[in-house]
């Protein structure tokens, strides 16, 4: 099944894209992880202002090298408003993290907003993020199914596309206990795949993890580490992820190094996963976002020209040589 999209929605995904119809956008919503991050690097928790003022540093830097950026209503308008013309912009509707207070990693939205009021701010697209475990209690994920449709309804009303981010988890295995959950990342990732694939929820773009732990694939692993999956096992857990899903899909870097991610769009490449762009974030700026807040502006701004410019030049190289049109995946009523 080809998805089909309107006149609008069509010219705000192209408006996401770049001139081969590829989606190479700079992920810059963090919130929370953000403040750990400049914490960790400064010794005291940064102010909005900090925040906000990083954010259209890399806006500013860095968006003439990408398709579109991706911000968050809290802190990053004023980078909207900074970055090149030539760039589409996302909003995330979703509240930073998740709430704690149960296993179920419930999402919650940001209570000020709307689909609508991000129309009137200039978006082409809204973003939500779901944690979701496929073995999950029914009765949890059937909740967070129905959160996913009202969202989907509600982009649908504004002629806006849909991009929805997913990352999996398991409740019963813990961050520390990371080869335990790289044997049954590909399940999870896999099957969430297909679920939100479905037409009841009406996403437009899926955002999704590489369905195995990269680090734990022989050939890649370090001298420590005992592989999990091997090379043709992991190929064909790529390639298993892209036929679950009809929609246009697109990866996140999940915190990976720059080398790393890119090895990985040339592995899902290598799988023939037809993955249709990136939307990538502390693979690009991270190592910035440190520097910032260390030793200033004018450091963070020097890095962002020169290490952070490299970065997304060599994701956008890759791109060219491993990703395909969402063209092949979409149709115009």
């Amino acid at each position: 099944m080809v998805l089909q999209l309107n006149a609008v929605q069509m010219q705000h995904l192209q408006k996401l894209s770049n001139n081969e119809q590829i989606i190479s956008a700079l992920a810059l919503d963090q919130r929370g992880s953000l403040q750990q991050l400049m914490v960790q690097a400064s010794g005291h928790q940064p102010s909005h202002e900090q925040i906000a003022s990083f954010k259209k540093l890399v806006a500013q830097e860095l968006t003439p090298f990408a398709s579109a950026i991706l911000l968050d209503p809290e802190y990053g308008l004023p980078a909207a408003q900074a970055r090149a013309a030539s760039a589409g912009l996302l909003l995330a509707y979703e509240q930073t993290g998740y709430d704690t207070t149960t296993s179920a990693r419930w999402p919650r939205l940001i209570e000020n907003q709307s689909v609508g009021r991000m129309q009137q701010v200039g978006v082409d697209a809204v973003k939500v993020l779901l944690y979701y475990d496929v073995d999950a209690a029914e009765q949890v994920n059937d909740c967070k199914q129905a959160f996913v449709e009202r969202i989907g309804a509600e982009a649908q009303a504004y002629n806006l596309p849909f991009f929805l981010e997913l990352i999996a988890y398991d409740e019963h295995i813990t961050s520390d206990q990371e080869a335990a959950y790289a044997r049954i990342k590909p399940h999870k990732v896999i099957a969430m795949t297909a679920e939100f694939s479905k037409p009841q929820y009406q996403v437009t773009v899926l955002k999704v993890e590489v369905p195995v732990n990269q680090k734990y694939v022989a050939g890649y692993t370090d001298s420590t580490t005992q592989p999990v999956y091997e090379r043709a096992e992991a190929l064909r857990y790529y390639k298993e992820q892209s036929e679950a899903t009809n929609l246009p899909f697109i990866y996140l870097s999940a915190g990976v190094s720059n080398k790393l991610f890119i090895e990985e769009l040339q592995f899902a490449k290598e799988a023939g996963a037809a993955f249709n762009g990136v939307l990538c974030g502390r693979a690009t700026w991270q190592p910035g976002a440190q520097t910032f807040a260390a030793k200033g502006s004018v450091a963070g701004q020097k890095w962002l020209q020169t290490e952070g410019r490299a970065n997304i030049q060599r994701i956008n190289t890759a791109l060219a040589a491993t990703a395909t049109p969402w063209t092949q995946k979409v149709t115009q009523l």
